[in-house]
């Protein structure tokens, strides 16, 4: 069955190890047949959350009008939605971090998102797997409340460079997410 899936990715290197793993899901993903919209958060402008709590109360799902809304209406019609990103300082890139928090104005605005599948592709230098804790764990939490289904997760390690994720099976990983879809 064709879904229609969002890609939010969180790096600004067009050409780095997050982006080619993102490229190799999407790609496996339109063969199936799946519909995908891209939002690359780090070229937008997203800024985070006011907790104004005015969320869709002006005809836009958040007051502050920048980018954030440009994909909102694609969150809303999507069965599923996948992060990807590297990690940052041992968390979320803030360029991505904006439209995490701001998923919130969906649940202030009443919009019944339940029932999304997502999942994540995330990579980073070192070669601890804890080191993806700090974007794992807030996404798994975010997913749990918005009662979507984590379908599955691609992680790592041990990529700094561009092109190092070329030495792994990133992105093999990435393309065989587009199964559980």
């Amino acid at each position: 069955m064709s879904k229609k899936i969002v890609v939010i990715t969180g790096s600004p290197r067009k050409n780095g190890n997050s982006f080619a793993m993102t490229d190799a899901f999407i790609k496996a993903a339109e063969t199936k047949g799946h519909t995908v919209t891209r939002f690359d958060a780090a070229m937008k402008d997203v800024g985070g959350c006011h907790a104004c709590e005015t969320c869709f109360k002006t005809g836009k799902a958040c007051s502050f009008d920048d980018d954030f809304n440009t994909i909102t209406s694609d969150i809303l019609e999507a069965d599923a939605v996948v992060f990807t990103m590297p990690v940052y300082w041992y968390s979320i890139p803030a360029q991505v971090k904006g439209v995490i928090d701001r998923l919130f104005s969906f649940v202030v605005g009443g919009k019944d998102i339940a029932g999304k599948e997502c999942a994540m592709i995330v990579c980073c230098e070192e070669d601890d797997m804890s080191v993806m804790d700090g974007v794992r764990i807030p996404l798994e939490r975010s997913a749990a409340l918005l009662k979507w289904h984590m379908v599955g997760e691609v992680l790592v390690p041990g990529v700094l460079s561009v092109g190092d994720i070329e030495k792994t099976d990133g992105c093999a990983q990435a393309a065989a997410l587009a199964d559980k879809f």
